[in-house]
């Protein structure tokens, strides 16, 4: 055994604390997501004891005792250690962590001072001490009971920082995961969220509109935003009110309100869905009935402003309204009913917003629509421009938001890199023209087939860029979120997850547009032409892509964060759906095409059962975040294929 002298033993002692010290300064720097504006590292640690307490100012508002229990929360899975909350005038002792508030700081903005004796957290009322602990947490999460010390003054370049998250075509989330995503909202400094509903909440007498659904109750939207106030999160209500109003207006009772003619008799497909579904604007009874649902709604929420959409009124001018679109103009006729809708909404005490798409067509009618109405900017393109946005601008949009997406709708996982992309230059555009905020849009087209949680890095993206103005290269942040969010060491698997989403040769939304040309238009052709689109021998290279990255995942599935291993189930769950995709096409071909041979009759039967078995696995993790709601709907286009698989060689 070796013995070790008190002089070796102090040289070992004064080894170790200057090794802390480099492991902190030069080998293991924080990551903080937002980035904060001002940070600087000082020297030596503080350690978070065991008999740490964590005291606030007393005669503090609720707020910080919130803030306070979330600080406690994370210390006690860190660590193990389940810090007190006390109150005194003057607290003594040492490791003791400070909440106080400030009427001098500006709304959200706080200071973090952490020493080697103690940390102090000063914000303002409005939410500072809240994000200050989000910080704290954000380091406690890295680096568990012993901290580096640093002082960091922070507040945010955008004043509202959103989420939107589409709960209506598809998926209706359940109200345990609503409060988990406003949890993470939370995490990552958003204080805005909106619920896209179209049909998709219980309106008490439009029971024709969700009865083969499972809408949200009142109960699930009262307590949601009491649990999100107490997050510093602002609950928007987001309800359509001209366009996309599918699920009401095949309604018998209010099918004759439809631009188009013949809604009600329609069979069901994706993509009409998508595309009509307008309020005739002729009648006087769409008027009433949009006042109703948005007066019934807008009750629901303490939010002091509401979203009435109007977006993508594609039929506009195409069936009742025609003539008055031809006397008017399509756009004009268009404003006048938002300036009904919008005005109805501010002598509810509310501020309107609404979408951009139909305006910023023609934006030198912009000055018909009132004042006060909040103009939701919205652009998914990858290499969008600012051109649409300083239109808009000039033509008098004076409360714009910049709204970029995730990139997760029509595909079973989102495209990382295009939401990078889009979302960055957004963001950028935003701050540019002194934007009101940034909202990110999270869309369920085509069924919502993506996990919900596959849009959280696309959030976490949105969340940096509007509260911080300095755009992070997208290989940094991604390593960032892989360290931060996912506990990946290695800073790799959000590039991993880029590169397979893009291994999808045979994408969801082709897969639909081939089932409905074929089962509603028996228009083969059109399927054929669809097909073609996907290039041949794609798909078992991207396949054996597939297979590689998830053995990857399989290598993290026990390393990364204990509460986000589902969230690596669901990936590899996801890359096997694209991999049965991907593997209909030769069959596909064959039959359409007619390239190649057509398969034997064991491997068509052998495919319709992976695609059967896959959909059992995919049901079993949807019910685990969404409630049952339109899951059918994608059941149907699975078990279609597989019903075809078995016809190809009866």
């Amino acid at each position: 055994m070796v013995k070790y002298s008190k002089l070796d033993r102090m040289k070992n002692h004064l080894l170790w604390g200057s090794l802390k010290s480099f492991y902190f300064k030069e080998g293991f720097l924080m990551i903080f997501l937002p980035q904060p504006s001002s940070l600087s590292y000082g020297e030596g640690t503080f350690t978070i004891h065991y008999d740490s307490r964590i005291f606030s100012i007393p005669r503090a508002r609720l707020s910080l005792f919130s803030a306070a229990q979330l600080l406690q929360q994370e210390i006690e899975t860190q660590t193990g250690f389940r810090p007190a909350i006390c109150r005194r005038h003057q607290p003594v002792g040492s490791h003791l962590i400070y909440l106080t508030a400030s009427p001098e700081l500006s709304r959200e903005a706080y200071t973090l001072a952490v020493t080697p004796e103690n940390i102090t957290i000063c914000g303002s009322l409005e939410s500072g001490v809240l994000y200050g602990v989000q910080t704290l947490r954000q380091m406690i999460r890295q680096a568990g009971a012993v901290l580096p010390t640093v002082l960091i003054s922070d507040k945010p370049a955008m004043e509202n920082r959103g989420f939107y998250h589409d709960a209506t075509r598809g998926r209706v989330p359940t109200l345990s995961y609503l409060k988990q995503l406003a949890d993470t909202l939370s995490f990552y400094k958003i204080n805005q969220l909106q619920l896209y509903i179209e049909h998709s909440y219980l309106f008490d007498d439009l029971t024709e509109m969700w009865r083969d659904d499972t809408p949200l109750t009142a109960e699930d939207i009262l307590e949601l935003d009491r649990y999100c106030k107490g997050l510093g999160i602002d609950l928007v209500p987001s309800l359509a009110s001209f366009g996309h109003l599918y699920k009401l207006l095949c309604t018998k009772s209010y099918a004759h309100l439809c631009e188009l003619e013949g809604s009600a008799s329609a069979p069901f497909s994706f993509y009409d869905r998508q595309a009509h579904h307008t309020l005739d604007i002729t009648n006087p009874e769409s008027l009433s009935l949009a006042k109703h649902i948005l007066s019934e709604y807008m009750q629901l929420f303490s939010s002091k402003y509401f979203n009435l959409c109007a977006d993508e009124t594609f039929d506009l001018g195409k069936g009742a309204s025609r003539a008055l679109a031809e006397e008017k103009g399509t756009t004009v006729i268009y404003t006048e009913f938002v300036t009904e809708l919008a005005n109805y909404i501010t002598e509810s005490g509310r501020t309107p917003m609404f979408w951009s798409d139909v305006i910023s067509q023609e934006p030198e009618v912009y000055h018909l629509l009132p004042k006060n109405l909040i103009c939701l900017h919205w652009d998914y393109a990858s290499n969008v421009s600012s051109e649409r946005l300083t239109r808009l601008a000039n033509s008098g949009a004076e409360h714009l938001y910049v709204c970029p997406g995730v990139q997760g709708w029509n595909q079973l996982i989102n495209k990382y890199h295009e939401a990078y992309e889009n979302i960055s230059r957004m963001a950028r555009y935003g701050h540019e023209c002194h934007a009101m905020g940034l909202l990110n849009t999270d869309w369920g087209d085509y069924g919502h087939i993506n996990h919900p949680d596959f849009s959280r890095i696309g959030m976490i993206y949105g969340a940096a860029f509007s509260w911080n103005a300095d755009i992070l290269p997208e290989e940094e942040i991604n390593r960032q979120i892989s360290v931060l969010e996912f506990g990946d060491a290695s800073g790799k698997l959000v590039s991993v997850l880029d590169l397979l989403c893009h291994q999808d040769a045979y994408p969801w939304r082709t897969a639909v547009m081939v089932q409905e040309a074929l089962e509603l238009h028996q228009d083969k052709e059109e399927a054929a032409e669809l097909l073609r689109s996907c290039a041949e021998g794609d798909a078992d290279a991207a396949n054996a892509s597939i297979d590689a990255l998830c053995a990857v995942l399989y290598e993290k599935a026990g390393t990364v964060r204990p509460e986000n291993r589902p969230m690596i189930y669901a990936y590899l769950l996801a890359a096997d759906g694209l991999k049965v995709l991907n593997r209909l096409l030769p069959f596909l071909r064959a039959s359409l095409l007619s390239e190649g041979t057509l398969p034997e009759k064991e491997d068509c039967f052998a495919l319709a059962g992976d695609l059967e078995r896959w959909l059992h696995s995919y049901k079993e993790l949807w019910r685990t975040v969404s409630k049952e709601s339109e899951l059918y709907r994608i059941a149907h286009v699975f078990c279609w294929y597989a019903d075809l698989l078995r016809d190809l060689n009866a």
